[in-house]
């Protein structure tokens, strides 16, 4: 086996080359990182503590070489030579510590107690040199199975999957959550409550401390810190057991917690002392911590993901223009990804979770700017499009004028004003409609269906749910009286009623077509498809919008959510429609009080519900499962149904809904509560969405801490429909986590679903709030968590003054954004007519 000067000696002659004419050939040379690293990682594993500190120093050197000044090559590069010589020589000084040339190495602590020089938190283990990545042979491709990288293999691999993790494409995009600072060794007299240290110290007692809990107490001379494990399994067991024992010195690492008046860390990493002077990947630097990927421990995680940023980083392409980073200020992508997994050693730590800096702050944008590029190029694409022009006589709320026994809100009728003007327009509308429950959103609709058929269009109204499409069919059909010829089209009806339906949208003779998904079957064909209106956007997509546009010629898109979204949010999810929003509720509404009650406080509720149905009003009760679960401890729809028949209400009609059920009986169930036949209603969330029934006036929601935000608040939207004070009883454990403490309060606190929205957003993360996988929209890995209002409005103008300028991305330096137009969207943008 060649030793260490032997394979130093591969480097001498490139190295000579490099250093000629005082460095004039460094102004020519390129990928010296390449040439260089090789032979350097070959020689690491032989070399002494002395010798792999100047080693690392000079892949430090070279790292990034090609990108630097001329002068700052030539100082790197005599740097180097010299470092090479005193290796080649042999003068060195063993022991060299990591900070490069001439610094001294503590060595492996001694049995003695730890020096205070050593433990001041003024004295950090710094200067430690960000590890060097080379670039990759032309063999090294993104899309090269995460199997064939060091340390994974087939078995792992399977386990990566889990997480959607198939290539070391996607390992590099599999962001830390959080990271720790082990730069510095600190003092126990320096540890603070919820920061995280990394303290060395002897072990002084260990030893299981309860039936699951295992702990080890270390002490540095200063005082002494408890690090306990929970629920530990055999492996971890017999590791603790194995490996440390009493009066050996340790390092731990991990976040400080107070507990009885004394410091503990739970789960903590842990090193013996000599380890911890080798290990550079978990001390001594900033550590990423990444999402759990089940079966793979945080440490083998930790070394895939070194040896994939390592060895492969160098194929990522730059995907954004030069021009458009220098105007923004932004580093190269290649770069973002090797920092935001292992951030350099001088990093602002506060800042590295936050858009300040650097890396995160490019990868944020370019995730908004490639989902608003392609948000850009549909709504250019649509408006270039032929559509229909719609003659509107008059004002547009004017055709329900003896049709709706009520009159239209100022918000509806400036929203209906703004769906108006674009159905005039001979371009296909694409208008987002959002209006908080019960705002009166399907009015705005109907009016907007009545133009197109009064100019000899057909409409269509998409709802997510047969419960809902039904609820629309009666609507429609009370508002029409029988001048239009509506017909529902849900995967329940059948045979010759099926047939019947399909014939009559064919040939044009059904005006209003009312359904789900169903609608969108490929047997189904329009005579003349005008306007489709699609009732919950969220629970259908982009996908579905295109589908139904294919049902005729380019017809008017009008989606409504009751789901209020911040217009932020909006914009980003949405930014390819115009936006209507209906902020204010008919008159007489009452808001809903709301109240959130303990586990054991049903008794209450109850009384409530009796009171309500003794005044001749009914109440819904809502469970989050059908039937009696043995893997979580959770009530059930079911099985209250029947105890409410026989033991809390016994003279009460009472009946169950949920999804399990066929159709037809969802149907009777429903009609049966809707004409007051029945008292209590027990369901699942199936009655989420839309529901109407005026004469409710009570929602009890069961394990309320189970349920979203904008779950509750619709569930909560069911009842104060009519002129009646109208309740919603939130029933919670007593224990439970501290945002679901969060979401009940904000419950409480209001019934504006606007601001509800707002905190749901603050809580969830844009990419949780509306599932994008399902809407169709790019997936948000960087952006999921945080929602940067300045970053998103300034992607958002850049991408879109691109596509007013450029619509095809057929300049020279636009030409590179289809590639991460194409890594972004996948099939979810059509790139046929992209140049």
């Amino acid at each position: 086996m060649p030793g260490i000067r032997e394979i130093l000696e591969g480097i001498a002659r490139p190295l000579e080359y490099a250093t000629r004419n005082a460095g004039a050939n460094l102004a020519v040379i390129r990928d010296l990182e390449r040439a260089f690293s090789g032979a350097l990682h070959e020689a690491f594993p032989h070399a002494d503590p002395g010798q792999k500190a100047l080693i690392k120093r000079m892949l430090e050197l070279v790292r990034g070489f090609d990108a630097l000044p001329i002068d700052e090559k030539k100082r790197r590069i005599a740097e180097f030579a010299a470092i090479r010589q005193r290796l080649a020589t042999g003068d060195h000084v063993p022991g060299t510590g990591d900070g490069g040339p001439g610094t001294t190495d503590r060595g492996p602590p001694s049995d003695s107690q730890p020096s205070d020089s050593v433990l001041s938190p003024q004295s950090p283990v710094l200067n430690v040199p960000a590890p060097a990545f080379r670039l990759p042979p032309s063999a090294c491709r993104l899309d090269t199975p995460i199997k064939f990288v060091k340390g994974v293999g087939p078995a792992v691999a399977e386990k990566l999957a889990a997480r959607r993790i198939f290539t070391v494409g996607d390992a590099l995009t599999f962001f830390p959550r959080a990271y720790e600072d082990r730069r510095r060794l600190l003092k126990t007299t320096g540890l603070r409550d919820k920061e995280t240290a990394t303290v060395i110290g002897k072990v002084i007692t260990r030893g299981q401390a309860g039936p699951r809990v295992w702990e080890m107490v270390i002490g540095d001379g200063h005082g002494y810190l408890t690090l306990k494990w929970f629920h530990f399994n055999r492996s971890l067991l017999k590791r603790l057991t194995g490996e440390f024992s009493v009066g050996d010195t340790v390092v731990a690492c991990g976040k400080v917690s107070v507990y009885r008046g004394q410091f503990q860390v739970v789960h903590p990493t842990l090193r013996k002392a000599e380890a911890f002077e080798e290990d550079d990947l978990n001390y001594r630097r900033i550590v990423p911590l990444y999402p759990k990927v089940e079966g793979i421990t945080e440490g083998h995680l930790l070394r895939i993901m070194a040896r994939a940023v390592e060895d492969y980083s160098g194929a990522i392409v730059e995907t954004l223009p030069d021009s458009l980073r220098a105007a923004r200020g932004l580093i190269g992508r290649a770069d973002a990804v090797r920092e935001i997994h292992f951030p350099p050693a001088d990093s602002d730590f506060a800042a590295l979770e936050t858009m300040r800096a650097a890396p995160r702050r490019r990868l944020a944008y370019e995730e908004y700017f490639f989902l608003q590029l392609g948000l850009a190029m549909r709504k250019a694409r649509s408006e270039a499009e032929p559509g229909i022009a719609f003659r509107v006589d008059g004002r547009p709320e004017d055709v329900l004028r003896g049709v709706v026994p009520f009159e239209l809100t100022a918000a509806q009728k400036r929203a209906l004003r703004e769906v108006a003007a674009d159905m005039q327009r001979p371009a296909p509308m694409n208008r987002l409609l959002q209006g908080d429950v019960g705002s009166g959103k399907t009015a705005v609709a109907f009016a907007a269906m009545l133009i197109a058929v009064g100019n000899g269009c057909q409409a269509a109204m998409l709802a997510p749910t047969e419960i809902l499409a039904g609820q629309h069919l009666r609507n429609l059909r009370a508002y029409s009286e029988g001048r239009q010829s509506i017909a529902l089209l849900t995967g329940a009806v059948r045979g010759a009623e099926r047939e019947e339906v399909l014939s009559g949208i064919a040939s044009g003779r059904v005006n209003i077509v009312v359904g789900t998904h169903a609608v969108l079957e490929e047997q189904v064909e329009f005579g003349r498809l005008g306007l489709a209106v699609i009732d919950e956007q969220h629970r259908f997509g982009v996908m579905q919008r295109a589908e139904i546009r294919r049902k005729g010629r380019n017809p008017d898109i009008l989606v409504m959510t009751a789901t209020p979204i911040p217009r932020t949010l909006a914009m980003s999810l949405y930014g390819d429609l115009d936006l209507s929003v209906i902020d204010e509720l008919p008159p007489g509404r009452k808001p809903v009080a709301t109240r959130v009650f303990y586990d054991g406080q049903q008794k209450k509720c109850h009384e409530v519900m009796e009171r309500e149905i003794a005044a001749g009003r009914q109440c819904y009760v809502v469970y989050p499962l059908v039937e009696e679960s043995e893997k979580v401890d959770l009530k059930d729809a079911t099985r209250m149904a029947d105890e409410f028949r026989s033991r809390v209400f016994p003279g009460r009609r009472v009946g169950l809904l949920h999804g399990r059920m066929k159709d037809d009986e969802k149907d009777a169930v429903m009609s049966e509560f809707k004409s007051g036949r029945l008292d209590i209603l027990v369901s699942t969330t199936v009655i989420e969405v839309g529901v109407d029934v005026s004469n409710a006036t009570v929602m009890v929601v069961e394990h309320a801490e189970r349920f979203g935000l904008s779950q509750l608040h619709q569930l909560r939207g069911r009842v104060g429909r009519g002129a009646d004070r109208s309740y919603c009883l939130l029933v919670a454990r007593y224990r439970r986590s501290e945002e679901a403490e969060r979401r009940l309060r904000i419950m409480e606190k209001t019934n504006d679903g606007f601001a509800i929205a707002e905190e749901d957003l603050a809580i969830r993360g844009p990419g949780e709030f509306i599932g994008t996988r399902q809407s169709g929209l790019p997936d948000l890995q960087m952006t999921g968590l945080t929602l940067d209002s300045q970053l998103l409005s300034q992607a958002r103008g850049d991408a879109f003054e691109i596509v007013r300028r450029d619509p095809d991305l057929k300049a020279p330096g636009n030409r590179m954004l289809k590639d991460g137009l194409a890594a972004a969207w996948g099939t979810g943008i059509d790139l046929s007519k992209v140049g």
